[in-house]
């Protein structure tokens, strides 16, 4: 029995081959599948069975574009009722890949179908050797139970249960592969390893040493973070059985002309994934802005409304490709091609540009200290905004801007802040959207803001941060400064 893991870093997603001498398994597979065809064909196996754990909500699985080049069955709870072709699972079943025997574990919680998959491999031992344990059993964390509205408690009482009266009772050598890693918001603290054993996991995650049921409920239906809109959107693709990849039309280069007739339709969102500064030097009005290099997946599914298609300006058709595939993962299939030339193109035929000015941190703070300082808009999450931030900054999320720009005043001069500048890009491009004109982006956000020596002990930073040092507000904001 031989396990190789597979690893998408933007939205945190680990699926595995859980592989024999001639024949294997998929387990949560990825939409962009090439990646098991190539590692199957390269040692000479099969793929004989594809495994779901649960209905995914962070992502379009690969299920059915594998299960069509394959001709191998797709393996999935029979309570997820999904409706496509497949083996409807409960707990008991079992079924074998040459030496290694895999038994199913019902284990609702973080979903309310969720299973697990118990390997055996019987060259070695009648023991479990290891569980796919999807998002109920995380390296330092379990899978949330809060998103499905109204069934958090419920979802948590049942996730207490799975944990502790099945998974719990594997042996502590029993390895564990989970199918999110740090970085996913299926949990809240999951670790930076990405496999574990029942035994670490038992004696360390901070959720399995929580000793009663009303404690574990409390602890996991409180403070979480929000999950984005794309979650219940991808669940309901995957139960249905998405688009297959060879369904969807091939991305097209779109020319300059063409492309602004394109952008003034209502249908359209055009979606420019180029760095901030580069949005903010110029870009076709009305875009959004989300970089590539950010956690574009995870805020593309979140932002960007899934009824319209989508035109992309890019920095190279190279990324242009890039970006759709991402989008593709997160179940917005809809991309019409992406402007041909760049934006070097747009301009060169004479078609009007929208701007975002971009403040260096110290220009940032000399502004504020004038005599006619901007709103400062604070887009990061309201944890990090209470860490630290500049004294009197507006705190709105990124994602509650969509709607929440109505509490603002568009005649205001705005500086948008987050950490670094990214997230402040996307508010960015979200208040021009709205018809705001006076809208400049802090580039470096409050992590230059800090390392230029404007941070926690500077007189415009907000308090909590003193609190939180345990040290007195007037040592931290000293008098007459």
């Amino acid at each position: 029995m031989q396990i190789t893991p597979f690893f998408v870093r933007g939205i945190a997603h680990s699926s595995y081959i859980l592989a024999g001498k001639q024949s294997c398994a998929v387990i949560d597979p990825q939409r962009d599948m090439d990646v098991y065809i190539k590692e199957a064909k390269s040692r000479g196996l099969k793929i004989t069975h594809i495994l779901e754990t649960h209905l995914h909500a962070d992502f379009v699985s690969g299920h059915m574009d594998l299960a069509e080049l394959t001709g191998a069955p797709i393996y999935a709870p029979k309570a997820a009722n999904c409706e496509f072709e497949h083996v409807g699972l409960i707990e008991g079943n079992t079924f074998e890949i040459e030496d290694t025997i895999v038994r199913i574990l019902e284990t609702p919680g973080h979903t309310p179908e969720h299973i697990c998959y118990v390997v055996s491999d019987t060259s070695r031992g009648p023991d479990p050797a290891a569980v796919f344990c999807g998002d109920a059993l995380l390296v330092g964390d379990v899978g949330r139970p809060d998103l499905f509205p109204g069934k958090a408690r419920e979802l948590a009482s049942m996730l207490y249960d799975s944990l502790h009266k099945k998974l719990l009772s594997l042996p502590d050598s029993c390895e564990v592969y989970p199918a999110h890693g740090e970085g996913s918001l299926c949990g809240r603290a999951m670790g930076a390893k990405r496999s574990s054993t029942i035994g670490y996991e038992r004696k360390y995650n901070y959720a399995l040493r929580i000793p009663d049921r009303e404690g574990f409920i409390e602890n996991l239906t409180t403070n979480m973070p929000p999950a984005p809109d794309h979650f219940s959107r991808c669940t309901e693709i995957n139960r249905k059985g998405p688009t297959k990849l060879k369904e969807i039309p091939p991305l097209r280069e779109i020319p300059p002309g063409e492309f602004f007739k394109f952008a003034g339709r209502e249908d359209t969102a055009i979606l420019d994934t180029r760095h901030y500064e580069s949005f903010g030097g110029e870009h076709v009005p009305g875009s959004w802005c989300i970089d590539l290099r950010s956690n574009f997946a995870t805020y593309a599914g979140w932002l960007l409304p899934p009824d319209k298609q989508i035109l992309l300006v890019s920095d190279s058709e190279e990324n242009a490709r890039k970006s759709a595939v991402w989008l593709r993962r997160v179940g917005l299939d809809n991309i019409v091609g992406f402007l041909a030339g760049e934006m070097f193109a747009w301009v060169t035929v004479g078609l009007r540009a929208a701007h975002v000015p971009q403040l260096s941190i110290p220009e940032l703070y000399e502004w504020v200290r004038s005599k006619n300082p901007p709103v400062i808009l604070d887009v990061r999450a309201p944890s990090e905004f209470e860490s630290f931030h500049i004294e009197h900054a507006v705190n709105i999320p990124v994602q509650e801007l969509r709607e929440r720009h109505r509490e603002l005043d568009p005649e205001a001069e705005y500086a948008v802040i987050c950490s670094t500048g990214h997230r402040s890009g996307m508010g960015c491009s979200i208040l021009k959207k709205h018809g705001f004109s006076g809208v400049n982006n802090a580039a470096g956000g409050m992590t230059g803001y800090n390392a230029a020596g404007f941070g926690p002990e500077c007189p415009m930073c907000a308090l909590s941060w003193a609190g939180k040092a345990g040290r007195k507000e007037a040592e931290v904001f000293p008098k007459g400064k």
